[in-house]
């Protein structure tokens, strides 16, 4: 039992490798999506694009200022 317990998290442990990806001998790639003009290569497809990656598009507040007059704020009436 205890060689269980020490065997299987070192098991488990190799399973999440992500190193040298390639396909199988002799299995061609997925097809083309639907409107490209390629198949894609491994390494494409294994790159987030930019909306699965989104990049942070707040700009933070770098000076206190003051706001500008807003002729629309206006207290209910």
């Amino acid at each position: 039992m205890k060689r269980l317990l020490v065997c299987a998290p070192l098991a488990l442990a190799g399973c999440g490798s992500a190193v040298g990806l390639k396909p199988p001998p002799n299995v061609a790639l997925p097809v083309a999506p639907y409107g490209a003009t390629a198949t894609p290569t491994p390494t494409q497809l294994v790159t987030p694009t930019p909306q699965q990656r989104p990049q942070r598009s707040d700009e933070l507040l770098k000076n206190s200022e003051e706001r500008r007059s807003d002729a629309f704020d206006l207290p209910p009436t």
